[in-house]
């Protein structure tokens, strides 16, 4: 052998060995010879501030619930199967859906306006009822609301009303949808899945009445904020438009509970509409003015931040979430 060839050897034998060393500590580290970092499970944001003309919008997430689904919460006029394998054809889960609710404040440079209030202290747990706690996240005070608007009086939006036996917005004047309140403190036809809901409702919002405005479609909360009929999903909800400037947006409450499955298949039966064939027809209508006049909206069951844009596809629509175009 050359003395060439006995110092090549030599030389592989050290790169050899280097990497063998290499090797037996990256082998180390990944048996847990070291310290791991732990796993901290899933995070999500829960407070998106942004920009409408004048106005200033801030959505917090009051929180999520995990339900078995999507049938029959969606296509209950429609087989299981079919409901189960559209799911999966949209990248879903076939047997679960994620439910989100979402909180909206408008600061009109006037006022702070509150929609709906979340479930509450009777509904908190770890993952829902959290809008108070996320208020102080987002800058806010629940004693700097001066008017809470109840879209419509399902459980999860009136549960904030109140918190340990006191108003939970102590300087607020509120506004409800005139048919809506009317229906819930009639109680009359209430079905009987409803029942705990009307008894809650007489329990939690009545009780303001004497603060209250009612209002009906066409008529302004205050200056550019506006109430437009929604109804169907409850019998009097009503919808809101926001303009400032040259900026417009509609906030939709109920209208849709599902990004997929209640805009590509609006005439798929929801459990939680009260009149499944009037939700039907209103959300056509609604998602059509939307897409056709390129306006944004939120909604209080789109996935969070909630705030978005409609698109047409042939006779369904598409969820499209907003990104940027609200920064500046």
């Amino acid at each position: 052998m050359s003395k060439l060839e006995a110092l090549n050897l030599s030389r592989r034998a050290i790169l050899l060995g280097a990497a063998a060393q290499s090797a037996l500590c990256v082998s180390g580290s990944l048996n847990g010879t070291m310290a791991a970092a732990p796993m901290l499970g899933v995070m999500r944001p829960t407070v998106y501030r942004f920009k409408l003309g004048r106005f200033e919008i801030t959505n917090i997430l009051d929180g999520i619930v995990i339900r078995p689904g999507p049938h029959p919460i969606f296509g209950q006029n429609h087989p299981e199967a079919l409901v189960r394998d559209f799911a999966r054809k949209n990248h879903l889960p076939a047997m679960q859906l994620e439910n989100p609710y979402t909180v909206t404040l408008v600061n009109t440079g006037q006022q702070l306006v509150l929609f709906d209030t979340g479930n509450g202290e009777a509904r908190r747990d770890a993952n829902k009822g959290l809008l108070r706690a996320r208020m102080a996240e987002a800058g806010y005070r629940p004693e700097q609301v001066d008017i809470v608007v109840i879209t419509h009086g399902h459980p999860d939006h009136i549960g904030g009303l109140w918190e340990a036996g006191a108003p939970a917005f102590p300087n607020a004047q509120y506004v409800f949808g005139e048919a809506e309140f009317d229906y819930w403190k009639r109680g009359e036809a209430i079905p009987d899945r409803r029942k705990k809901n009307r008894a809650q409702f007489m329990s939690v919002a009545v009780p303001f009445a004497e603060k209250a405005t009612f209002i009906k479609p066409g008529q302004d909360v205050v200056p550019g904020i506006q109430a437009v009929d929604a109804f169907g999903h409850s019998p009097g909800m009503l919808a809101y438009r926001f303009e400032s400037g040259n900026s417009r947006l509609l906030l939709w409450a109920d209208l849709t509970n599902h990004y997929v499955m209640s805009l590509m298949k609006p005439d798929w039966h929801v459990l939680f509409d009260h009149d499944k064939d009037q939700a039907v027809a209103t959300r056509k209508r609604i998602l059509a003015q939307v897409a056709d006049d390129q306006m944004p909206s939120i909604g209080y069951h789109m996935p969070f931040p909630a705030d978005g844009f409609v698109e047409r596809s042939g006779d369904s629509f598409r969820w499209v979430p907003a990104s940027y175009q609200f920064n500046f």
